[in-house]
């Protein structure tokens, strides 16, 4: 499809960083606001959490079929997924007792 106009490359840069703020705007918010039905009414909401983990995956799947995820990248989702599950089951193990 042909653009009316060029972009030069700041305009670019500039697009994908807005992207990538209101990406994390987004999922954060929706993590707020399960964590606050979780704790505070007492309801799950696991959709609004799957739209958080899917929009990750899709990114992260995006990023591995264009091969540009580093060594780095990897050990910081392998990290993050170990914390994850770390506090997952102290919250799991805190709401038993």
């Amino acid at each position: 499809m042909d653009r009316l106009l060029a972009r030069d490359e700041r305009e670019v840069t500039i697009d994908r960083a807005a992207d990538r703020l209101a990406y994390i705007v987004m999922s954060f918010g929706l993590l707020g606001i399960v964590a606050y039905r979780s704790f505070i009414q007492g309801v799950a909401s696991w959709e609004l959490l799957a739209l958080v983990v899917i929009g990750g995956g899709v990114s992260a799947a995006y990023r591995l079929r264009q091969g540009v995820v580093t060594r780095p990248a990897l050990l910081v989702l392998a990290a993050t997924a170990i914390i994850a599950l770390a506090v997952a089951a102290g919250v799991v193990l805190s709401l038993r007792a």
